[in-house]
């Protein structure tokens, strides 16, 4: 397996961060696109040339691009035409910077399948993954908000290009699905990883805290009531067996180190990269 970060948790901007990336002795990175420095609306093809020469002399590659939209992702069907040609344009984009992979939560998927919002959830993802698939790329949707089960249930109905991009912390901290359990259950769909841990302080239903992050962001939450996001290895996520299970269905793609919180964002992604190489 391969040992990634996303760049914006360097809390620099994104050249600066891929030089120091590269100085740490990183496979890859996994760079936001929906807005900012690297979305389409904003790149040149000076800037393109740009990124990629200094992905290349930092002997990077870019293991996924981050396509949130934000809000509540393709819950409302009204807003879903908008940003699945959004969602287009970051496909093409990652086809240009040879990744593989665009993750993104989609809002929360409901468990009944006979649900208005979970077909509506479907034809989006559906139209979008026929798009990704043409290209060779997969739109992995994050895990959080729903059981695997649920995950597993929309997945199966999709017509491809759909994957996973599992976060072992938000199922701890949110869903209270044990990671090493959906990683056997999601094993045909997980194209990416967040190395991230965390713990869980009150249980909750995890609508209640996503639908808090779509109409105000973290800051509209007192989620110091509900979770802690944690360094990786001082929270509840059991690294020894997620690693293990992730070998058991082959997998060798990356572990992207995602480091929200936290005053020293760069001395805990230092640490999280030595905690998990001892452990692989």
């Amino acid at each position: 397996m391969k040992i990634g970060v996303i760049t914006d948790c360097m809390k620099t901007p994104l050249d600066t961060a891929l030089e120091k990336i590269g100085e740490l002795n990183f496979d890859g990175v996994q760079i936001y696109a929906t807005t900012g420095t690297f979305s389409p609306s904003v790149l040149t093809s000076e800037d393109k040339e740009k990124y990629k020469k200094l992905l290349k002399e930092n002997g990077l590659e870019v293991s996924a691009l981050c396509g949130d939209m934000g809000g509540h992702g393709f819950e409302i069907e009204k807003d879903n035409a908008e940003r699945i040609e959004k969602s287009k344009k970051i496909v093409d984009l990652a086809v240009e910077f040879n990744s593989k992979v665009i993750t993104t939560h989609i809002g929360v998927i409901p468990s009944d399948e006979n649900g208005e919002k979970f077909k509506v959830m479907l034809k989006a993802l559906t139209t979008l993954g026929e798009y990704a698939k043409s290209k060779g790329v997969t739109f992995a949707i994050e895990t959080g908000p729903e059981t695997a089960d649920t995950l597993l249930k929309f997945l199966s109905k999709t017509s491809g290009g759909v994957g996973v991009n599992l976060d072992p912390a938000n199922f701890v901290m949110v869903t209270g699905q044990d990671p090493v359990d959906a990683v056997y259950k999601l094993k045909d769909y997980i194209v990416h990883t967040h190395l991230k841990d965390g713990k869980m302080l009150r249980k909750t239903d995890p609508k209640i805290i996503y639908d808090h992050f779509a109409e105000g962001g973290i800051e509209a939450l007192n989620v110091a009531d509900y979770f802690i996001e944690t360094p990786v290895g001082e929270g509840n996520v059991d690294f020894v067996n997620y690693i293990k299970a992730l070998k058991d269905i082959g997998y060798t793609g990356y572990l992207t180190i995602e480091r929200e919180t936290g005053a020293n964002p760069t001395d805990d992604i230092l640490k999280a990269k030595s905690f998990i190489e001892k452990i692989l």
